[in-house]
């Protein structure tokens, strides 16, 4: 099941999805510790990243378990996102992806993201300016067309592929669609059919059942998992050992799961300072907190402190309250 492009080997080819203001470093780092095939970064500005903006450098930092890392570039002008994909060589990344996906209204009124799927000549500009400045593997990413009469990937993956291009992870649904609707996995076949590099299958991924059904529908070489792991950074390994034996792990004990979040809170808090280390965890401890007893007031309360101390002593009490 492992894919090698390059000089890259992807032994588990199950991926975390690249998703803005989740796949930092401290989520990154604990989805691949905890067991997956490899982690992308958000979404990262091309423009931003030449000018070197200190967000942008934060978001396309990275540590040596991460390895090997894929870092997403996003943008419409092919000498920049070239200089973007440079600049990410030089600071270690393994694998630059390029996004042809993002259905955000101001990235595509930017003429990136999903846009660029509408202006395939233009596309093919980006993509083979991007593969010819760095001497890492350039992948894509992008949807199945934009809009339902436009579905144009399995066109644009031959073009990529003539490009240079390394994988490319199709997710399910149209520009149109935004997250809307369901994936479409049967239509991602006639992406794989269309050229000779490795494609994965990407949307609505949220179970083992559906990773395993995404997979047979699409005849793809992985899965890529997004909103499936919010709150569940162990959900990847257990696909790949379902996938690889039909062998099912079980989620880790609520005491783990505990620990599991203090770890990435403390994380979180080294990473952003602590500031804006605890506002930025709020939404991963609501996350792992969903479905478990007491969790809307518990968010409720996570939303009302600022505090560090505060945090923790709440994390604890609820899942002392569970397993007491």
């Amino acid at each position: 099941m492992s894919i090698n492009f390059k000089n890259i080997v992807i032994k588990d080819p199950v991926i975390l999805a690249p998703m803005s203001g989740v796949t930092d470093m401290p989520f990154r780092r604990l989805v691949k510790k905890m067991g997956a095939g490899l982690v992308v970064s958000e979404m990262i500005a091309s423009q931003a990243m030449i000018r070197q903006t200190r967000q942008s450098v934060k978001m396309a930092s990275h540590s040596n378990e991460e390895q090997p890392i894929a870092i997403q570039l996003a943008g419409c002008e092919p000498e920049v996102m070239a200089e973007a994909a440079k600049l990410n060589q030089d600071m270690g990344a393994a694998i630059i992806d390029i996004n042809f996906g993002c259905p955000v209204k101001k990235v595509v009124n930017g003429h990136a993201g999903s846009a660029l799927m509408r202006d395939e000549v233009h596309a093919a500009k980006i993509l083979t300016a991007t593969v010819k400045a760095v001497s890492l593997p350039v992948t894509l990413k992008m949807r199945t067309g934009w809009d339902y009469q436009n579905r144009n990937a399995p066109n644009l993956a031959k073009i990529a592929e003539e490009c240079g291009i390394q994988m490319i992870t199709v997710h399910g649904r149209t520009r149109s669609q935004l997250y809307e609707g369901k994936a479409d996995w049967d239509f991602v076949r006639q992406v794989k059919e269309s050229v000779n590099i490795p494609i994965i299958v990407n949307g609505d991924i949220i179970d083992l059942e559906s990773a395993k059904l995404a997979l047979e529908l699409s005849k793809a070489d992985g899965v890529m998992i997004g909103r499936g792991c919010y709150g569940k950074p162990w959900f990847l390994n257990q696909v790949i050992a379902y996938l690889k034996s039909n062998k099912f792990i079980p989620d880790p004990s609520f005491l783990d799961q505990k620990n599991i979040l203090l770890s990435h809170y403390e994380d979180i808090l080294h990473h952003y300072g602590h500031e804006n280390g605890v506002r930025i965890a709020r939404k991963h401890i609501a996350w792992y907190s969903k479905k478990l007893p007491g969790s809307a007031e518990f968010r409720m309360k996570i939303n009302q402190t600022s505090c560090i101390k505060s945090v923790k002593q709440l994390i604890h009490q609820l899942y002392e309250n569970i397993l007491n």
